[in-house]
């Protein structure tokens, strides 16, 4: 009987015991959870939004807020129930569990990384055209891990960020206005000024070409047959095509006008001169 008694005592004291570590574990979960999600995560977004973070960015430090908000919730209420040392024991796991992983997606994490970074700092946006390594084309879409770019032969090119954040990126299109350089060359025995000019007039008279700041010529080189004369102009909101067509329009606008004033554009002759030798040799019959 007494026996009976006493087991019925032990198994009450564990059932509040039970009862007692579960109301402490709901306790702690929902209070960490309810500032988590009302005042941590909201607190992150209002936080971006005021750095001036992209939307991409914002939305996924949010999901990452909440993310913690809910490990957080469920470390204090295993704490609050008196698991510690379970807690503990599960944290140095998943230490090494995320070291591992990180060692092993370094690469993966670096573009991340850079991927936040170009969101954050813009050094160039969807619809840019920049220059890269060697490459060019416009920016179709930048995401958290690659950014995608269209080239001018129509081709997609898949960049990781990291490559993009890690090495020089030329922006002609970052400002309004964008300086062009062409070299015309004339020979020798042609008046430089009477070129000048016309490399002038011929820049002032092209209505995408700005007088402020006006066109200058240069001359930059005397090269074995000809003297090279660089023009120097800008034009307004800057884009590929406007920067093809109007250097291609320009040139030819001022290679009509030295045909027309007896101007020469001279090449490069080469004349090889010298002499073949050939040596004919008949073997002896054995």
């Amino acid at each position: 009987m007494h026996l009976l008694q006493l087991d019925a005592i032990t198994n009450a004291v564990d059932v509040a015991g039970i009862a007692t570590a579960a109301a402490g574990f709901l306790l702690g979960f929902l209070v960490v959870l309810l500032f988590g999600k009302y005042a941590f995560v909201p607190g992150v977004r209002r936080l971006l939004v005021s750095r001036g973070f992209d939307g991409a960015v914002q939305s996924l430090a949010t999901s990452v807020a909440n993310a913690v908000a809910w490990v957080a919730a469920i470390a204090i209420g295993f704490t609050v129930a008196g698991y510690g040392a379970f807690l503990s024991a599960f944290a140095v796991f998943g230490g090494a569990v995320a070291l591992a992983v990180g060692f092993a997606a370094q690469d993966l994490l670096g573009n991340f990384v850079a991927g936040v970074f170009i969101l954050k700092d813009k050094p160039f946006e969807v619809g840019d055209w920049i220059e890269w390594d060697g490459n060019a084309g416009r920016v179709e879409d930048i995401d958290l891990r690659v950014s995608r770019v269209r080239t001018f032969d129509n081709e997609r090119v898949t960049v990781p960020n990291g490559d993009l954040a890690n090495n020089a990126v030329t922006n002609p299109v970052a400002y309004d206005t964008l300086r062009q350089k062409f070299v015309f060359g004339i020979g020798y025995d042609d008046d430089i000024a009477q070129a000048t000019d016309i490399i002038v007039e011929r820049a002032e008279a092209h209505e995408e070409i700005l007088d402020d700041p006006g066109v200058s010529v240069r001359l930059v080189e005397l090269g074995d047959s000809a003297v090279g004369l660089q023009s120097r102009w800008w034009i307004a909101d800057p884009d590929r095509g406007d920067f093809v067509r109007v250097r291609s329009e320009y040139v030819t606008a001022v290679k009509e006008a030295f045909d027309e004033a007896g101007i020469d554009m001279p090449y490069v002759h080469r004349q090889l001169t010298g002499s073949v030798e050939v040596l004919e040799s008949v073997a002896d019959d054995e």
